[in-house]
């Protein structure tokens, strides 16, 4: 004999299971407040948003040396906010010559200067180890009317890491691909985002060299515009130095603050704006002055 499903009894038991069940359903991930901010990092584990209140950026008349690529990538990511075709941009090279600070400086100045009526442009970065959810952020981010650059820093791949297939179908290889309304910028010391002894060792181990590393290579191809960021000579250094000091309003004799800058690079073997800002804060410290 069949039970009775329609018994309170029964009734309360059904209710008890589905009221479990429920519970160990995994919640959704959250509704992001896009409105909340100019600027959010995207936390993978809790499939979220988190909006930065102020983002750690230096204005864009205080870089120096990169004079071209700036203006390349200005007018790439200003064509994007009007809504105008645009590519996904890679910017690689030199250790701390600027790569990120241009990415942070470029939307500043895009949402400084944009019309009254259009919305702001935002700006959301996702963490190298977290590439993989990509698909996933692009999807929160599709139906929303704002404009996106999604930005990863510090982009490479290591031999045994395939995370990078979810990238390359995002930027153009997937059904979906990227959403019209999301630009993906990507900073990297390493042009072709993987390391020059991996590649050289797939050719020489492979039956078909070319084919070996062709979808790996093929990656840094979803770029539509690479910026090459090169050592700065120490004229270009010098003057990272004294645009900092004058913008900031830092005192001494120039040729003093010179000869110091100088003996910074020195000591540390690389001229670049990160050793430029960081003698700078030396500089300011030993003035007692706030930057």
């Amino acid at each position: 004999m069949s039970p009775d499903l329609t018994s309170p009894e029964s009734m309360a038991l059904l209710k008890r299971i589905a009221d479990a069940l429920e519970r160990l359903a995994p919640a959704g991930a959250p509704q992001a407040d896009l409105a909340a901010a100019d600027a959010f990092v995207w936390h993978a584990a809790g499939r979220r948003l988190a909006p930065v209140a102020k983002v750690n950026r230096v204005e864009m008349n205080l870089l120096r040396g990169i004079d071209r690529v700036r203006d390349q990538l200005a007018e790439n990511t200003g064509r994007f906010a009007r809504g105008l075709p645009a590519n996904n941009a890679l910017l690689w090279g030199a250790r701390g010559m600027g790569k990120s600070s241009l990415v942070k400086a470029v939307h500043a100045e895009i949402n400084a200067t944009k019309a009254a009526e259009a919305l702001p442009l935002k700006l959301i970065e996702i963490h190298r180890e977290d590439i993989e959810t990509l698909p996933d952020l692009m999807g929160l981010l599709r139906a929303d009317p704002h404009r996106f650059i999604v930005f990863c820093d510090d982009l490479s791949f290591d031999a045994d890491d395939t995370s990078y297939k979810s990238l390359k179908a995002v930027l153009e290889g997937g059904i979906e691909g990227r959403p019209d309304n999301v630009i993906f910028y990507a900073t990297s010391n390493r042009r072709h985002l993987l390391p020059r002894d991996m590649m050289d060792n797939e050719r020489s181990t492979a039956i078909n060299p070319g084919e070996a590393i062709e979808e790996k290579v093929s990656l840094s191809d979803r770029f539509g515009l690479w910026l090459g960021f090169h050592k700065c000579s120490q004229d270009e250094y010098l003057d990272m130095i004294f645009g900092y000091v004058d913008h900031l309003g830092l005192d001494g004799d120039r040729a003093a603050i010179r000869a110091e800058a100088l003996e910074w690079a020195t000591t540390r073997g690389a001229r670049s704006g990160r050793t430029a800002w960081q003698f700078i804060q030396d500089l300011a410290g030993r003035q007692g002055k706030a930057i």
